[in-house]
């Protein structure tokens, strides 16, 4: 008995470090800067969340810094104001004007910093910014991005991550994109499912069980009061 106590006890305590591992390696693989959602339709209009974690034990993130891509940049773009920091947003004039709803695109909007606030370690802040129409000609937009820390650090999340199961060691935002159309929600196209005239009459006869099972219920339970208070009156009498 005693044996089979401490083999238990090992088991438990050896699924418990591999569990441990396991988020570990997690955490360290996605400890980085990451867009939200990941996925956008082409020619559309989104808003997408910058989450930025802080990876350093000893120092605060204060500053960060998302670069658009220039070789197809997006006509629309704003910024949702982060309490406790200050954004700024630069322009670039573009070689070959891009044709937009509003017109002729002679400007684009090619990078935006935030600053003045701060991520302490163990914590993470999301930048909200709404972009469109998003470029058709491609399957995916690639941001990159910058981090300094309070301590001087900067960290500059600018590699392709490709399309591969082996990450680099600081990938880059990506923002995958889909055909007009093709991602629209799995339950619109999911067939739907009806009763059976069968399973309807076996829910029907369910029912009617059901409810001659309580009507006999209450029909013993009023016998039996019925019972006991005949029995009751008797007792009395005799007494």
């Amino acid at each position: 008995m005693l044996v089979k106590q401490r083999a238990r006890r090992r088991a438990a305590l050896v699924g418990a470090g591999a569990a441990i591992a396991v988020v570990g390696l997690a955490s360290a693989a996605s400890a980085h800067v990451t867009v939200n959602p990941g996925t956008a339709e082409q020619g559309g209009f989104t808003k997408v969340s910058f989450r930025v974690p802080n990876e350093r034990d000893d120092a605060g993130t204060t500053k960060v810094q998302v670069d658009l891509p220039a070789d197809h940049p997006i006509a629309f773009v704003s910024v949702r104001p982060v309490p406790g920091w200050d954004v700024k947003v630069d322009k670039t004039k573009l070689k070959t004007p891009v044709k937009s709803e509003g017109g002729e695109l002679t400007k684009a909007v090619s990078r935006i910093t935030w600053s003045g606030g701060k991520i302490e370690a163990g914590q993470f802040q999301e930048f909200d910014v709404s972009l469109g129409p998003l470029p058709t000609g491609v399957d995916r937009v690639l941001f990159k991005a910058e981090q300094t820390y309070s301590g001087g650090e900067v960290v500059k999340w600018d590699q392709d991550p490709g399309n591969g199961p082996n990450e680099p060691e600081h990938p880059a935002p990506v923002l995958k994109l889909t055909p007009k159309g093709a991602a629209e929600p799995a339950a619109a196209g999911a067939p739907s499912v009806k009763a059976s005239p069968a399973a309807a009459t076996e829910s029907d006869a369910s029912d009617g069980t059901a409810r001659t099972l309580g009507g006999i219920g209450i029909a013993v339970g009023v016998i039996g009061l019925a019972v006991g208070g005949y029995g009751l009156s008797r007792a009395r009498t005799r007494s």
